[in-house]
């Protein structure tokens, strides 16, 4: 059923998750039959996504902290945006505390070993699996995610 009315979703209504050394996930909407998933991360200095290939394009918003891909020289910083097309190969890595970045995403992630080797595949509707089932088992509230 297509949405025809504008959605309000409060902060509290959306906690974060904690994905390991202190570094937070959570996710605002996905739109299955776009393959759309957005996502807000607050990352701590040193946390590092595997190196990943994009099968669709990705948009990417810096409100606070600094981060960058290994593979080029400039920093994301509050302020910041960054467009992904898809096909783009690159490894996160967070250079300060308190990092927080919005990605608009479309199709999944292919993850890759140091080899160039697939090691898994992430989308939005298993990214919200993984989000639901953690704020269950984090006891955090049910979150009102976008869902369509």
């Amino acid at each position: 059923m297509a949405i025809t009315e504008a959605v309000h979703i409060g902060a509290d209504e959306l906690p974060f998750i904690d994905i390991g050394d202190g570094s937070l996930l959570r996710v605002l909407q996905v739109k299955r039959g776009e393959g759309l998933w957005i996502i807000e991360n607050i990352f701590k200095a040193g946390y590092e996504v595997e190196t990943h290939k994009h099968t669709g394009p990705v948009w990417g918003y810096t409100t606070s902290g600094a981060w960058k891909y290994k593979e080029y020289d400039y920093v994301n910083r509050a302020g910041s945006f960054l467009y992904e097309p898809a096909g783009s190969v690159h490894t996160l890595q967070c250079i300060e505390d308190n990092t927080r970045v919005w990605f608009q995403m479309y199709g999944s992630n292919t993850n890759m070993d140091a080899k160039g080797n697939i090691t898994s595949v992430v989308d939005g509707q298993m990214t919200l699996d993984f989000y639901l089932a953690m704020c269950e088992a984090q006891g955090l509230p049910s979150p009102k995610v976008l869902v369509e």
